[in-house]
């Protein structure tokens, strides 16, 4: 589990790039995500309804059915799966956990956190799925198969 994202969060990113790595019109079966993905069958289920509920995925029921992007790769970013998944209150949440930390009354890892979580939303929030599949490709990568 990353020290980031929900273990929910980082099951829909890899299936998400792993969607986005498929054909244009192929549809992907939660069986078929979860014999490539080390994801429990049920909680994959679970997560892929709950990006078509946001509007990152469609659904086709039925035996040619599956799961697709609802937009291309190129238009979905790592953040609008996180915001799906996990929310976006990292970028304004106190690293802390003080509900008040701010710029006016500041915890004392404020200012470091703030430039650091600012990275991290710039990185989310430029990296398409597109991009994601196509470094997935790369050597050195992490292959998903």
């Amino acid at each position: 589990m990353s020290i980031f994202f929900s273990r929910q969060c980082e099951y829909a990113i890899q299936s998400a790039v792993y969607i986005a790595k498929k054909q244009v019109g192929e549809w992907t079966t939660v069986k078929e995500l979860t014999g490539h993905l080390n994801v429990p069958y049920h909680f994959s289920g679970k997560i892929l309804q709950n990006l078509s509920r946001k509007g990152v995925l469609i659904s086709m029921k039925g035996t040619r059915g599956g799961f697709a992007l609802a937009k291309p790769a190129k238009e979905v970013t790592l953040f609008d799966i996180v915001d799906a998944v996990d929310g976006s209150a990292f970028h304004t949440a106190c690293v802390m956990g003080f509900p008040k930390c701010g710029d006016g009354h500041k915890c004392s890892l404020h200012d470091q956190w703030h430039l650091l979580r600012e990275k991290i939303y710039q990185m989310l929030v430029k990296k398409s799925l597109n991009d994601l599949a196509r470094d997935m490709d790369k050597p050195g990568y992490q292959i998903l198969p």
